[in-house]
C-alpha cells in the first residue's frame, strides 16, 4: 500500500507543509471514522487521490471534492 507524507501532499497541492499536515489529519479522521487504521503524518495515496483528484462522473464534469 502506498502512502503519502506531508512533503508529498504539499508538493502535489502547492501548499505549505503545515497545511499538508492539517489535511492529512482530516483525511485520517475520515478514514478512522470508517474503521480504517491510520498512521500519523501519512495518508493512503489511494484515498488522497480519490478525494482530491476524483474521476469524471461521465457527463464531462468532475465529482465534488468537499474539503
Amino acid at each position: 500500500m502506498k502512502v503519502y507524507d506531508a512533503p508529498t501532499v504539499a508538493e502535489q497541492l502547492g501548499i505549505s507543509r503545515a497545511y499538508a499536515y492539517k489535511i492529512i489529519r482530516r483525511l485520517n479522521a475520515e478514514l478512522d471514522a470508517m474503521g480504517h487504521m491510520t498512521i500519523a503524518g501519512k495518508v493512503s495515496a489511494g484515498y488522497f487521490d480519490a478525494r482530491f483528484f476524483p474521476k469524471t462522473n461521465g457527463n464531462g464534469g468532475e465529482g465534488h471534492v468537499g474539503l
